[in-house]
Formats: structure tokens, C-alpha cells, sequence
């Protein structure tokens, strides 16, 4: 989708690895050698491939890593990133498997390249990461382009097709291998957004399509190893208003109304997949176009409302949120920092009280010179870049307060300022966001307090 800022992949771009150091070099001669299945799996120096612990159906907050991140740069930027997340106890991070930063993993049949997603994986286990694999894109291949990675079509609308339905299978297959070459990774999302299952003669979504891919990969994934866990479908949750055609007459609020082709896309992916241990998907806070849009923060109230829906339809199955956003125009609505911070953490707590049990931050890093609001640290091509930026501070400090399972507890408000705040808060944490452009006293859990415009509050208990 647009939001996701797609640039096409510049293979001479990726030879800057090469700047990362010994410990990139040592990761790309492994991927050279174990490039079939069941090869050796790449890693930096003193990480480890083996599964840590028991696999559960949540992995709690974290980000998505996408065309730049910090597994590339300058050693000194890509090092202080590393131990930024270490430090903090270490995040979540996805990374797809073909396209935001990762090459073409099987150019022609039988013929892998896992160079680039070697390296993204080492940098998860060297950052103390838990890593996530998406199960997205095809190689050209398997959907009607040429094989050899010298045709590798890394155009968006190329990218975002499909397999056809004659290489759903083949694209299984590419995904087991994925799955026996980096044994630490337990968790594994089917596809992107639908990408490329658009039916337009319909109009309306190939939920049947989709679910066939999903339900032959979740099989393939599920023979090589009993704690493989699998999730999807990873739709698009879009709104609309309320008075579009395709509105919802049952799923709506002050925040718009959900687009029912989208309610009759998961329903049916619900009611015929072979199973899953935890449901992904995605989507902005704000309706597709339409008039009058809700305010920024009574938008996010759609978070809530939909993640209670999708628990209800599979009955508490694990939630995770692939994407979540909260600003229109990806990234360009004219807010300052504390604005952006203030709706970003108004959405995560929206996420938590309809059940959410994961979710990944889009947007990790641009290249210098590139305006990049929202960011999590500065550029890494730049020796004093990878440095933590607001969006890190609650990203991580979120991760932290709030991990899957935390018992949410009700603390007193002010009833004159209640209206303004947002609040969420466990047994030992407070997070409080000011919702207003101005200055307000109140009190909170006791506590007396004067929050600046915008600001989000951490109080202990």
C-alpha cells in the first residue's frame, strides 16, 4: 500500500553490506554454502541458531525492518543500534522474505539466494530480537515473469502479484525451505495485505485464492518442526464512511465503518483455513477517503473496535497488528514530533484494549538527507547516525510495560480532564497521553499532574 513508502530495490545498494565489516562478510560466505535446503544458516560471530525456549503465539511489540534498517551502514551506527535494542531487552522485528531489503530468495527453481535475508536475521539474533518472518513476495517465476535473477522485476506492481495458482505449491515448498534454514525462527505470517488477490471483475477480494495459498504453506510450514507457528490471513482491514456503499451496517462508529468486502474476506479465510496459532492483519486508523473524517484521535478507536471483532470471529485466537497507522499521508500530515508521538501511543493502547497481543511499528529508518517523520533512529549510512529517536522511546518503553499478558488494570481520572486523556496502565505502569494542543492539570491514579501539549507520561505504581 502507499503508506509503506515502497521504493524498488537497487541491487547496487546492497553491496554496501560489504561496509558493515568482518561480521557482514562472514554472513554472506555462510549464505554462499548453504544456500539449499537444509545448508548452514548465516549468522554473525557468537549468535546462535538454535531455538531459545518455548514458542508461544505472541511475540509483543516491535517493528517491521524495511528497504534501509540497520543491519547496513556505517559499523559504528549499525553497532550502536544493536546495542540500543539489546540494552532495552531486545524487540520483536519481521522482515519479509523477498522486498523490503531482502533479494529474491529463489531466482530460478531449485536455486536459492538468502544473502540479504541472512543478514537481516543475523542482525535480530546479534540485537537480542525476537525474529518473525513474512511469507511475502514470489519470486518472478511463480507468477508469470522470467527465472534468473538478472529478471528479477522489482517494479511495485510486479512485486505485489501473486504466485499463480499453479505455483502455490512451489511457493509452500519455498516456504519450508525458509523455515529449516533459520530454526530459531518459530513464527511465520502467510503473505502481505493480499497482495495481488484483488478480484476485479467481481470486486471484491480472492478470499479463495488467498486461503488456498495459506492453507498449503501452513501445512508445509507445519512438517518442519512441531513449534512452528503460522498466522494470517494479514488483510488489509480498511474503513470507509459511513455512507459509502460498501459500509459495513453492522461494524462502524464515530471512527467510519468497516468495508464489508473485507468482513466477508476474513470470514471466509476463518471459516476454511487448516488452522492457525495466532491471526495477523493490518490497516490505518482513518477511512478510506470519504467526508467528514473522524479527528486523529477518535480514530484510533477503530483499533479497538476491530481487533474485539476479529477475537470474537476466532474465538481469542493470539491478535497481532503486522501494521498499524495512524497518520495520513504516510507520514506527511504536517505534525510535530510530540503531535505524532501522542497519537502513535493513543493507537497502541487502542490495540491493547480490543486484545491485541502484538504489533509491528512500519518505518524504521531512511537515508540521510531523506525527511523521515515518525523514524525510530537516525540514518545508519552515516558513522553518528543510529541514534534513538521519540518514536524508539515508545516503541521500546511500550514493548516493555505492556507485554502479552499483562493484566490491565482501571486507575482513577480526573472526570473534568478524562475526555482529553488517554490512559492505560498494569500493575506497575501508568502510561497517560495528553490528547489536546494545549496544557492541561489533572490527576491520575492519585497522582497530580500537569501535562504538556501532546505529551505521553510514564508514571510507576
Amino acid at each position: 500500500m502507499a503508506r509503506h513508502g515502497w521504493v524498488s530495490v537497487d541491487r547496487r545498494w546492497r553491496l554496501g553490506a560489504l561496509l558493515g565489516g568482518i561480521a557482514a562478510a562472514l554472513a554472506l560466505l555462510v549464505s554462499l554454502t548453504g544456500g539449499l535446503p537444509g545448508g548452514l544458516t548465516g549468522g554473525l560471530p557468537g549468535t546462535s541458531a538454535a531455538p531459545r525456549g518455548t514458542a508461544k503465539p505472541y511475540v509483543g511489540w516491535g517493528f517491521t525492518h524495511t528497504q534501509f534498517s540497520a543491519d547496513e551502514g556505517a559499523p559504528a551506527a549499525t553497532a550502536r543500534v544493536r546495542g540500543l535494542l539489546k540494552a532495552d531487552g531486545g524487540v520483536a522485528q519481521d522482515q519479509a522474505i523477498m522486498g523490503w531489503g531482502a533479494d529474491n530468495p529463489e531466482p530460478s527453481p531449485g536455486h536459492y539466494d538468502f544473502t540479504a535475508l541472512d543478514r537481516r536475521i543475523a542482525f535480530v539474533r546479534a540485537s537480542g530480537g525476537t525474529p518473525v518472518i513474512t511469507l511475502c513476495c514470489a519470486p518472478d517465476w511463480m507468477k508469470g515473469g522470467k527465472s534468473g535473477a538478472n529478471h528479477t522485476d522489482w517494479s511495485r506492481s510486479a512485486l505485489e502479484t501473486a504466485p499463480t495458482p499453479a505455483h502455490y505449491q512451489d511457493f509452500a515448498d519455498l516456504a519450508a525451505t525458509v523455515a529449516r534454514r533459520y530454526p530459531d525462527v518459530r513464527h511465520f505470517v502467510v503473505w502481505n495485505e493480499f497482495k495481488g488477490f484483488w478480484d476485479e471483475a467481481a470486486g471484491r477480494w480472492d478470499y479463495e485464492g488467498y486461503t488456498d495459498l495459506y492453507n498449503r504453506v501452513y501445512r508445509a510450514l507445519k512438517k518442519t518442526g512441531e513449534d512452528v507457528m503460522v498466522g494470517g490471513p494479514y488483510l488489509p482491514m480498511d474503513s470507509v464512511a459511513p455512507t459509502d456503499p460498501e459500509a459495513s451496517p453492522q461494524l462502524r462508529g464515530e471512527w467510519g465503518a468497516m468495508d464489508q468486502r473485507v468482513l466477508d474476506a476474513f470470514t471466509y479465510w476463518n471459516a476454511h483455513k487448516t488452522g492457525a496459532d495466532f491471526t495477523v492483519v493490518d490497516g490505518a486508523s482513518y477511512p478510506n477517503g470519504g467526508d467528514p473524517r473522524p479527528d486523529e484521535f477518535t480514530a484510533t478507536e477503530k483499533l479497538t473496535a476491530v481487533s474485539a471483532w476479529v477475537r470474537r470471529q476466532t474465538h481469542d485466537l493470539p491478535l497481532w497488528w503486522a501494521e498499524y497507522y495512524v497518520e495520513p499521508g504516510d507520514g506527511d500530515a504536517g505534525w510535530s514530533e510530540p503531535h505524532r508521538v501522542a497519537v502513535q501511543a493513543t493507537g497502541m493502547i487502542a490495540l491493547v484494549r480490543g486484545g491485541a497481543d502484538s504489533g509491528f511499528y512500519w518505518n524504521p529508518e531512511k537515508r540521510t538527507g531523506t525527511a523521515c517523520p515518525g523514524c525510530l533512529w537516525t540514518p545508519t549510512d552515516r558513522a553518528d547516525g543510529g541514534r534513538p529517536l521519540p518514536m524508539y522511546g515508545l516503541l521500546s518503553r511500550f514493548a516493555a510495560a505492556f507485554p502479552p499478558g499483562t493484566r490491565r488494570r482501571t486507575v482513577s481520572v480526573d472526570p473534568a480532564t478524562a475526555p482529553d486523556l488517554r490512559v492505560l496502565a498494569s500493575d506497575r505502569t501508568v502510561l497517560v497521553v495528553n490528547t489536546r494542543d494545549h496544557a492541561i492539570g489533572t490527576r491520575v491514579d492519585g497522582d497530580r499532574l500537569t501535562l504538556r501539549p501532546y505529551e505521553v507520561k510514564w508514571l510507576g505504581r
